[in-house]
């Protein structure tokens, strides 16, 4: 299965959907689990070009292209993910101020969608009080917070600080490459995700 994972990891970074959908679908049928196909190739591709971007080797429209060719795998592998069908609820999800950064974001949107929960993706560089609107209008069971850079994770805490006061029982749950389980507990976070996989699964638990 090597092989495929690597075929598979080119394919999302090269933007070729039709490719990634069917080397999905191969590795399925291989009796690889939809987990290990996310975790070995789909993810590792998406980071991959993140940095890429980050470091000027890649641009926006290869950015583009590596989203359409991952969403093509993720339609292929919802229907065989744990949950999927079942009305999982609502999830507002957004990037914190100051934080453009989307892919992660947008990797733990496909998880949960392919989980069985209605997101509302709010988008990148949310501000407190965009946070606090999204969750009055939409009352989610569960609000997603995400952040790439260490200068901006601290957001979430006035986040956090925000929506608890409109309702103290809120559940929020907050990722992003900086982050660590104790930063997370600090500020008082329902739960931290590790990975776009791992939310997917903690969603479900809460």
């Amino acid at each position: 299965m090597e092989e495929l994972v690597s075929k598979l990891k080119e394919a999302v970074i090269s933007g070729e959907d039709t490719d990634a959908r069917a080397l999905v679908e191969e590795g399925l049928d291989g009796g690889m689990s939809p987990r290990d196909i996310l975790e070995r190739a789909m993810m590792p591709a998406m980071e991959d070009i993140g940095v890429r971007f980050s470091k000027g080797e890649a641009f926006i429209p290869e950015l583009i292209v590596a989203a359409y060719a991952m969403e093509a795998g993720m339609e292929v592998l919802k229907p065989r993910m744990s949950g999927a069908g079942e009305g999982g609820g609502k999830v507002v999800l957004g990037t914190v101020a100051g934080d453009i950064h989307s892919i992660g974001k947008n990797l733990v949107r496909m998880c949960l969608e392919g989980a069985g929960f209605d997101v509302i993706d709010i988008g990148e560089n949310k501000t407190t009080e965009q946070f606090v609107q999204a969750y009055k209008e939409h009352n989610p069971r569960i609000l997603g917070l995400s952040a790439l850079l260490s200068s901006t994770m601290l957001h979430m805490h006035d986040v956090i600080l925000a929506v608890r006061a409109v309702d103290s029982d809120a559940r929020i749950m907050v990722g992003g490459a900086p982050l660590t389980r104790d930063f997370a507990d600090s500020i008082g976070a329902t739960a931290y995700a590790q990975n776009a996989f791992e939310a997917a699964v903690i969603a479900r638990r809460l």
